[in-house]
């Protein structure tokens, strides 16, 4: 079969289709972050990114965040209408942090404190690896979006269970968890099944759902893992020890944007025959068409605001070719209300951010929640159990 990883243009990703974004260029900053920003902005972009998990692993953060959410008193990312039950798991809302973010499970309560209604931390490796050489990650301000190549960087699957075992046994988890896993660098293509395996048996039991990374463009020969007979044999490889659970978990796979339409489909449908729960919709991506900033010597993914036009249509296709059963959790430029409103109405069932968060700041999670117009919520159907 051939592999799902070939790089076209998107109608849906030209300038001219970006212009129709709802959300504006540059995004602007949330509250306090209007002065944080600028400070920060001065720093390399991953060394502004560790002093921000370092400072969200603090408990002083993770205080004065429940601080600011309680300020507003009844706080928005609790309200009855927005929780939602998909994958037998109660959300308080549809609003998720993605995998990226977080990669080693650090500051996991504080973004809870945020308002976040779930998490995805990870891409976590079964081995400990440094990913890419720095600089590997550059900010694109005018177009509200990040390029990274950091080729997951991780502390291994034993360092991100014994802390995710740690807020376990505290009972400090109140919103969904997902675990993303990513295949080891050092291990051969031909290997990646086991390499799966390996992480699902150290990490699965202690997530709420787990969502193999197929389709980062960082790490060399992942993308071709998402041919359907590789993703069918990565699936079932890790359903024989999640079977195996007291609870089995809900697998997803994250699809690549820069799949065709057709092989997209058919990526889908053999995740979906080999027994998951649903898909991430979608990845980073290796077409910069839809940049204003000049983007000569970078390489890597780009995520952010130039991605929601292909994103958000492939979101769309998907669920109309997959129908209404499957769970798609739709990321990829979701920057604001606005955006966040649009990936629902493409048929999304949660959403996630990353790159809005870095540029909105911290406040943005509830500022988007309090935000979402609630006919939309009211029309999303009944739960998926």
């Amino acid at each position: 079969m051939r592999p799902c990883a070939t790089v076209t243009s998107h109608p849906s990703t030209s300038p001219r289709a970006a212009a129709l974004n709802p959300s504006p260029v540059p995004p602007p900053a949330a509250g306090p972050w209007r002065l944080l920003r600028p400070l920060l902005f001065r720093l390399d972009a991953e060394r502004a990114h560790q002093l921000g998990v370092l400072w969200g692993s603090s408990g002083l953060a993770v205080w004065l965040a429940r601080l600011a959410g309680g300020r507003r008193g009844a706080d928005v990312a609790r309200a009855p209408e927005l929780a939602t039950r998909v994958m037998g798991l109660s959300f308080p809302n549809p609003l998720g942090i993605a995998a990226g973010l977080d990669k080693d499970a650090q500051a996991v309560g504080f973004w809870q404190a945020l308002g976040f209604g779930f998490i995805e931390v990870g891409t976590v490796t079964a081995l400990r690896q440094p990913g890419n050489p720095r600089p590997r990650v550059f900010r694109l301000p005018e177009d509200g979006a990040l390029v990274n190549s950091m080729g997951f960087p991780s502390a291994g699957a034993d360092v991100v269970a014994t802390r995710i075992e740690r807020l376990r046994q505290r009972d400090l988890l109140q919103v969904p968890l997902g675990i993303n896993i990513g295949r080891s660098k050092v291990v051969p293509a031909a290997e990646a099944s086991a390499d799966y395996r390996r992480s699902f048996e150290r990490l699965g039991e202690l997530a709420d759902f787990v969502v193999l990374n197929l389709s980062s463009p960082n790490t060399p020969g992942l993308r071709d893992l998402q041919a359907g007979d590789q993703v069918q044999a990565i699936v079932s490889a890790l359903q024989r020890p999640n079977q195996a659970l007291s609870a089995p978990k809900p697998l997803l796979v994250k699809l690549a944007p820069d799949l065709t339409d057709a092989e997209a489909v058919g990526c889908a449908r053999a995740a979906l025959a080999a027994g998951c729960a649903g898909l991430v919709v979608t990845n980073t991506s290796l077409d910069f068409s839809a940049v204003a900033a000049d983007t000569a010597g970078l390489h890597g993914g780009l995520s952010g605001r130039p991605l929601f036009a292909r994103s958000t249509a492939l979101l769309k296709l998907l669920r109309a070719e997959i129908g209404a059963g499957p769970v798609l959790i739709g990321v990829g430029g979701v920057m604001d209300a606005a955006s966040a409103t649009a990936k629902l109405a493409a048929g999304a069932d949660l959403i996630q951010l990353y790159t809005g968060l870095v540029y909105g700041g911290p406040s943005l999670p509830r500022t988007l929640l309090g935000e979402l117009p609630a006919r939309v919520m009211a029309g999303r159907g009944a739960s998926k159990q």
